[in-house]
């Protein structure tokens, strides 16, 4: 791969998950029971090497998975309640058809005092199909998340803006057509076609530029994000 390929291929929003999933490991001590939900490929296993690690995927995506502990449905993991000290739950309630059923259950498999990291798009197109199904608002989270039980400690945006536009860069420089027939025909066509081609051309460039500048400043004051990041804990009665 050459280095512009590799430049354009960087992903500013997955730079932010490893940080973040960095930052909640940290909390993890060896004797602690972890479970990464809907794990998939397991990408984050390394970060909770030290403690009990395991994991639960239905494993039914046309993708590479990492071996699961627990071949299941999220909405039925077949272990006992209050099992496991932290649960890791990234870009996965999006798929679910039924989102309330897996957070009452990983509710349930959670410790008392025990939490859980969140993280999920706003803003991505469709992918994993057919098993793509919602997109959710802040307000749409906190909403399922409290409403299961959960206490949120941190609601938050994951990237900030630069990141949203530097994928929608990246987005439209790979759709957007450049066969006149796509734009009607006509001249009318042809000087769209001509005129696309050379956007695409700065798009692709300026997608570069926007995910570097996302990793120098997490820009959020105006805008909206690709993904949210939660924090959550299960109250001790």
């Amino acid at each position: 791969m050459t280095l512009f390929k590799q430049a354009l291929a960087f992903n500013s929003s997955r730079h932010r998950l490893r940080q973040e999933n960095e930052a909640f490991a940290r909390q993890v001590l060896p004797h602690h029971a972890v479970l990464d939900a809907g794990a998939g490929s397991a990408p984050y296993r390394d970060l909770f090497s030290h403690a009990q690690y395991e994991t639960a995927d239905f494993e039914q995506v046309e993708k590479k998975y990492a071996p699961s502990t627990y071949v299941c449905d999220l909405s039925a993991i077949p272990v006992e309640d209050s099992r496991f000290d932290f649960v890791v739950f990234n870009q996965v309630l999006e798929h679910l058809p039924e989102p309330k059923l897996v957070l009452k259950e990983l509710f349930r498999v959670l410790k008392p005092g025990g939490k859980m990291i969140y993280t999920g798009p706003l803003f991505y197109e469709e992918h994993e199909v057919p098993y793509d199904f919602f997109r959710y608002t802040q307000y749409g989270l906190r909403y399922l998340l409290e409403g299961v039980g959960f206490e949120v400690q941190r609601l938050d945006w994951l990237e900030g803006y630069f990141g949203t536009v530097g994928y929608q860069l990246n987005r439209m420089h790979k759709y957007l057509p450049t066969n006149p027939k796509e734009f009607g025909g006509g001249v009318y066509g042809v000087g769209a076609s001509i005129l696309v081609r050379l956007f695409r051309a700065v798009a692709c460039v300026m997608s570069i530029v926007f995910h570097r500048l996302e990793m120098r400043s997490k820009f959020s004051s105006k805008g909206y994000p690709k993904n949210y990041v939660a924090i959550v804990t299960k109250p001790v009665l």
